[in-house]
């Protein structure tokens, strides 16, 4: 399966546009509903970490294809980030989230499924390279 280059390209802007969304869901850093719900992943440092891996996916949507092993490093970034929403959502009810704030619930309802598709997507991306240039 090859994946054209401009869609790659594009695929990376719209990763980091969904961590950018962080901004929307946390009311720009201000609410403190999804920071109580995973005080040890979602702190207010997290999220900001969460907007900066963002822009580094954004940041190499153009030249991908020189920094191989950095694709590889996001496709691990994000099945970390996929393995420790499903453990949340294992032990935590979004349903609790929701009753406080609903912007924060859907934050929980959608960051892992996010994560996961862009692990799909990062992991496609790092074998692509692989493929075409030598190890």
């Amino acid at each position: 399966m090859t994946i054209k280059n401009t869609l790659i390209s594009k695929g990376f802007v719209i990763a980091g546009l969904m961590n950018a969304s962080v901004l929307v869901f946390s009311k720009l850093f201000t609410s403190s509903s999804i920071p109580e719900f995973d005080a040890s992943v979602m702190s207010n440092f997290g999220l900001l970490m969460i907007f900066i891996w963002g822009l580094a996916y954004i940041s190499v949507a153009k030249n991908y294809h020189q920094v191989k092993w950095l694709v590889f490093v996001f496709t691990i970034e994000k099945l970390i980030y996929g393995c420790v929403w499903i453990n949340w959502m294992f032990y935590n009810s979004v349903s609790d989230v929701y009753d406080k704030d609903i912007l924060a619930g859907v934050f929980y309802s959608i960051y892992g499924v996010n994560d996961w598709l862009f692990f799909v997507f990062f992991l496609l991306v790092f074998v692509q390279i692989l493929k075409t240039k030598s190890i």
